[in-house]
């Protein structure tokens, strides 16, 4: 089966130049996903100057294979992040995404982008006591969530929250809208990066400050990113003849379930893990559309990869203490729609020198002193060690074979080569030899 994702298959994508000879300019934008895509929107609406570079071309990764919610439900997080941090920071979390939901809003007032709005909820199926710490907390903040014992997915629940007003989307339709308007250069990857910007095969731009919106950090002599980061891979099916909904729902548990609709087809997602490790994939999707849906048809599936952080809070703003003028977007915990627009407003307003209230939220170089940074320093020990080849280009760690998307996958940071040592994900950033 096809294994482009619904948007792409609905949407012709723009094209773009190669860059070719010198560019100057205030601001440079690596990589082409959404949050390049928006930061460059959001730059120019400022009056700001950006060259945006892309290796391949835009929206072509991560971007075109989301479920494209717009919620601030990331999951049963603000129970745990009130207590992390404290109800200051969580409402700035919150209010971040807020703030990010009305810009999308605003902008599907003038593109057509299939935008509607649809309550969001996130069930638990066996602890309802987590649940409702979760809508306290949501209330504590000010927002106007609700509790609910029962969910129109076809199976029974602990409990759900649930918060109106939140949307979805078709994510190509709008980036591909906006990337027409803006400097952008496809098929240009970068050879070197330089301080004061970046050479590519055929041309070379100058620029004052530069954005990492690379998905994964590339430089690893800062920020340490290999060691905040790790990888989750996930999988998408598409379903025909299904039970529509009038919302979007996902499971609070990592290895759950999330659903949406879109126009008649049924969206369905899970069977994550973390990217080397084994997991269920498109068969445990497809069996349990067998069991809950038996007269639907798959009719489209794809995966995607999102990069986890420590804290369950992105990494945006300078790259690192010793980086001045270097900038990064990571981290968005699966939730890349509204993380992105919160990484493209901050970031306009870090670049040009401007104050935000969500800097120090969001900061790259907040603490990493984290339970799981414990177990990303052992899989990258691990990796390493296990005396195996393949390798992987980005640390050396020991590839693992994915047979169900034939590639082969790194567990350490989530690199990805095809059979053929084609590079699929980074954060490497060359082709894999194999003998």
């Amino acid at each position: 089966m096809d294994k482009r994702s619904i948007w792409k298959k609905t949407t012709d994508a723009p094209s773009f130049p190669v860059l070719e000879g010198r560019r100057e300019t205030d601001v440079l934008i690596i990589g082409g996903g959404i949050t390049g895509v928006l930061c460059a929107y959001q730059l120019q609406k400022a009056g700001v100057g950006c060259v945006l570079l892309e290796a391949r071309r835009i929206c072509g990764g991560v971007t075109e294979n989301t479920t494209a919610k717009i919620t601030l439900l990331h999951g049963a997080i603000y129970d745990r992040m009130i207590a992390r941090f404290g109800l200051e920071t969580a409402k700035g979390y919150l209010l971040a995404q807020e703030e990010a939901m009305r810009e999308y809003a605003s902008l599907a007032e003038r593109i057509e982008c299939d935008f509607e709005r649809c309550p969001s909820f996130v069930y638990s199926r066996d602890d309802c006591a987590k649940i409702k710490r979760e809508v306290a907390a949501l209330k504590r903040l000010g927002c106007r969530a609700e509790f609910y014992d029962s969910i129109e997915l076809p199976f029974e629940v602990a409990g759900a929250v649930g918060v109106g007003e939140q949307a979805q989307f078709h994510p190509l339709k709008l980036l591909y809208a906006l990337a027409k308007d803006l400097p952008i250069y496809e098929n240009s990857e970068i050879i070197e990066l330089r301080e004061d910007g970046a050479v590519t095969k055929h041309g070379r731009v100058c620029a004052k400050r530069i954005i990492v919106a690379t998905h994964f950090p590339f430089l690893n002599q800062h920020g340490s990113y290999f060691l905040k980061l790790y990888q989750h891979r996930s999988y998408v099916i598409a379903l025909e003849n299904a039970t529509k909904l009038n919302g979007s729902y996902v499971d609070e548990n990592e290895k759950g379930m999330s659903f949406r609709t879109w126009g008649d087809l049924l969206l369905l997602g899970g069977g994550g893990h973390r990217t080397g490790k084994p997991g269920g994939g498109w068969q445990e999707l497809e069996a349990f559309a067998r069991s809950h849906y038996p007269g639907a048809r798959v009719v489209a599936r794809w995966a995607t990869q999102d990069c986890m952080t420590l804290d369950e809070i992105p990494y945006i703003g300078q790259y690192s203490a010793a980086t001045e003028d270097l900038y990064v977007a990571t981290g968005y915990n699966k939730w890349g729609m509204t993380s992105a627009m919160v990484a493209a407003r901050l970031l306009c307003d870090l670049v040009r020198g401007r104050k935000n209230r969500n800097a120090t939220i969001f900061s790259p170089s907040r603490s990493i002193l984290r339970p799981q940074l414990a177990l990303n320093v052992m899989e990258s020990v691990m990796g390493i060690l296990t005396p195996t080849v393949p390798r992987c280009t980005h640390l050396g760690c020991a590839l693992k074979y994915n047979a169900q998307e034939h590639s082969w996958d790194c567990p350490c940071h989530g690199s990805r080569f095809d059979e053929h040592g084609k590079l699929i994900n980074n954060p490497a950033t060359r082709d894999k030899k194999f003998k």
